[in-house]
């Protein structure tokens, strides 16, 4: 069977852009698609091919007439939504293959993608859904029974079985099929920092459930972890990419995990550097895993430290302190580990509000500052409680830097102080 894999455009709309001309919040950023490589390497047997649209936007068309597939796979996050559906309807008009949809947004809303253009739904992981999915249509055999997988009948309610994820749907023992982007490979770089980074996964789903979190549709609320054998295989199969970001949700979600992990690295002999996800309570718990982390070449840990007051956290439901946020941000500067810290700034945000974090950036020296808006993600808690307060519907904008609830500042005031928040965090930026 031909099986293309089709990772979106750049698809996500700026308010900021188009009403005031601020484009200096747009941040983009090329990275491998690793969901789709996981799917592939799932599929030797098969003929596979990606696509990836981000770097070659211009492909599909050619892809199309090239390739012939019978089966096109599409991920996508809630921004790209919208366009995954163009595409789907672009490769039906084309010769009407097999269209599955899977990814963030299709697992927590796959209710959105009940459309005719749409053959199937993937709900949460799909490396071990796709796998039976491909298996069924080649012995022609229905896909009714696959759980985790929904098959669309538009203008009726979806029907399927939801699917109980467990350590066998991450398949550890077939590794991403990397070899299928070489030819993008030199395009996903972190250019404003002139990274080349290279994706790998150790880690699905997380132990918590903040509110504003779409992360707990991928696995159902669980926190699978890759062993550690798995992640070293494929850490030497990106070969002397310098630069590797584990990109999990929580690297560090089960520090007994970690610390194994951080012992196979060391005796593979990997001469990495490494950027991963970490709370800072687990910073705080366990400063030795950092340290030893650090000697095997810990660059930078993403923190989500989400907002400055303890008031505010109790609000997301994160589960920590401010007071906890400042003491691993002194560990982790001791330790010579560059902080990229996350936060949240709500469309109720004052100029004060806005003043205050500046202030709490450049007094913690935090390295790269990553400022997103408050956004009600379709599946999460949050969109129930604020889902009456919603006055942008279009998932295009729903890229974490627009406001699709009122702000409490006029609109245009709210993002010029967005801006300039940002253009001051990033002016020193360094990893």
């Amino acid at each position: 069977m031909n099986i293309l894999l089709l990772n979106p455009p750049n698809s996500g709309r700026s308010i900021p852009e188009e009403r005031y001309g601020l484009d200096s919040l747009r941040q983009i950023f090329r990275g491998e698609p690793l969901a789709l490589e996981a799917l592939a390497g799932n599929l030797d047997d098969q003929t596979v091919r990606i696509l990836d649209l981000k770097a070659d936007p211009e492909g599909l068309e050619r892809e199309l007439a090239s390739f012939s597939p019978d089966l096109v796979g599409i991920t996508g996050v809630t921004c790209e939504a919208n366009t995954m559906l163009r595409l789907a309807r672009t490769v039906k008009e084309h010769s009407d293959p097999v269209v599955v949809v899977g990814g963030i947004h299709a697992s927590n809303d796959p209710a959105f993608f009940n459309r005719p253009e749409i053959d199937f739904i993937a709900v949460g992981l799909a490396k071990a859904t796709f796998r039976e999915l491909i298996t069924a249509l080649d012995n022609g055999r229905s896909a009714g029974h696959i759980a985790g997988l929904a098959e669309t009948n538009p203008g009726q309610p979806l029907s399927y079985r939801p699917r109980e994820f467990g350590s066998a749907d991450l398949v550890s023992e077939a590794p991403p099929a990397y070899h299928l982007v070489a030819d993008y490979r030199s395009r996903y770089t972190l250019s404003s920092l002139k990274l080349q980074l290279g994706f790998v996964g150790t880690a699905m789903g997380c132990p918590f459930n903040c509110a504003f979190c779409c992360i707990a549709g991928l696995t159902g609320g669980r926190y699978l972890t890759q062993p550690a054998e798995a992640v070293v295989r494929d850490i030497e199969l990106l070969g002397d990419i310098p630069v590797i970001r584990l990109i999990d949700a929580n690297t560090f979600g089960d520090p007994r995990h970690a610390a194994q992990l951080c012992t196979a690295i060391r005796a593979a002999g990997l001469q990495k550097q490494f950027i991963v996800d970490v709370r800072s309570d687990t910073v705080v718990r366990h400063p030795e895993l950092l340290k030893e982390w650090r000697k095997i070449g810990l660059k930078a840990v993403i923190i989500g430290f989400e907002e400055i007051s303890d008031e505010r956290l109790r609000q997301f439901d994160k589960a920590n302190r401010a007071a906890t946020n400042r003491e691993a941000i002194a560990i982790l500067h001791d330790l010579g580990i560059s902080i990229v810290g996350d936060f949240i700034i709500s469309p109720d945000y004052d100029e004060r509000q806005f003043e205050a974090l500046a202030r709490y950036i450049k007094e913690n020296a935090i390295d790269l500052p990553m400022i997103t808006v408050l956004t009600p993600l379709p599946g999460t808690r949050l969109f129930e409680a604020m889902k009456d307060d919603i006055v942008l519907h279009d998932l295009d904008y729903y890229t974490l830097t627009n406001a699709v609830v009122p702000t409490r500042l006029p609109e245009e005031t709210f993002y010029r102080l967005y801006a300039e928040l940002m253009k001051e965090g990033h002016a020193g930026a360094r990893l």
